[in-house]
């Protein structure tokens, strides 16, 4: 107990450094678990306040996990929400790397500083703008995309009514919304790498691209590999502006469009069971962390020094 004290005192600096952070989780991550005992309830409000509405809520066990899962809309939802995330985690990387990889190569560090804001400020546009954006491209009278198509004499396509072409609108929306924030993160990882690597290797006649296949690339390893296992963990998680805002809640595009958050949403705008939206947050939770440990373990089996924990 003495040694406990004796650290803390040897690292109060960085203790108060972290306490803000701290007393965050605390309050927005770690207290709230209490309700999820609301996923086993059949919620009913009650005057007395919302602790006394949980208290004296009928308890219904796994039943709004079933009625979660029973729906025909189950498979659907589930598919999307894990084909989506499985592209965008890993056309993501692949395009944020790159990224990250040009910007460091340019030589005139005002244009690189121009080209990243430019990169990064959508990520900080509402959906709700990104989907005005959207269909101001898209919109069947207006839209950029069908004068375009007018203009070459071809008939106008009905994009909110036409599901087989939102995979794709998807998909471009949310890397262009997404792919300058995560650049930053590469970028200056690659900042950090020892500038005399690069230099042996010019002086041994490597190339631009020989210097980024021998020296990048391993170097950005380990922080890929955590930003993976972290986005893992979150792949049972939509981005509900993105399935909600910029397709415009168009029924004729649920098949493509429906994912586990939209679909909660809408649920409990229909039949307003709180029981069932807490069901389906702590089943994404509960699947979110088995995924991160799984992968987690497999790549401390494949490189301990590259796994999360």
């Amino acid at each position: 107990m003495g040694a406990f004290f004796k650290n803390l005192v040897k690292n109060k600096v960085m203790l108060f450094m972290v306490l803000p952070g701290a007393i965050w989780f605390f309050f927005f991550s770690y207290l709230p678990l209490a309700g999820t005992i609301v996923a086993f309830k059949q919620y009913r409000f009650n005057r007395e306040g919302f602790w006394a509405s949980i208290a004296k809520s009928k308890w219904v066990g796994w039943d709004n996990f079933e009625y979660l899962f029973n729906t025909n809309d189950a498979y659907v939802i589930t598919r999307n929400t894990l084909l989506y995330n499985l592209a965008f985690i890993f056309i993501g990387l692949v395009l944020s790397v790159a990224m990250a990889i040009l910007l460091s190569q340019l030589v005139n560090k005002t244009m690189a500083k121009v080209y990243q804001t430019g990169m990064f400020l959508p990520y900080f546009l509402s959906w709700v703008i990104v989907g005005y954006f959207a269909f101001s491209f898209l919109s069947m009278d207006r839209g950029m995309f069908n004068q375009v198509l007018g203009w070459f004499g071809m008939e106008p396509i009905q994009w909110y009514s036409n599901p087989k072409y939102w995979p794709y609108i998807l998909t471009f929306v949310s890397l262009w919304k997404g792919v300058g924030y995560s650049s930053v993160v590469y970028l200056a990882s690659i900042m950090g790498i020892d500038k005399s690597l690069y230099e042996a290797a010019m002086i041994d006649g490597a190339s631009k691209w020989q210097q980024i296949r021998s020296i990048t690339l391993p170097m950005l390893s380990p922080i890929i590999i955590i930003m993976t296992l972290l986005a893992v963990g979150r792949i049972f998680y939509a981005d509900f502006g993105l399935f909600y805002q910029v397709p415009r809640n168009s029924g004729t595009l649920y098949s493509v469009t429906n994912v586990i958050d939209t679909y909660v949403y809408r649920g409990l705008k229909t039949t307003g069971e709180i029981g069932m939206s807490a069901a389906a947050g702590l089943y994404q939770s509960i699947v979110g962390l088995a995924l991160v440990m799984v992968s987690n373990f497999v790549v401390r089996k494949i490189d301990k020094d590259s796994a999360l924990f």
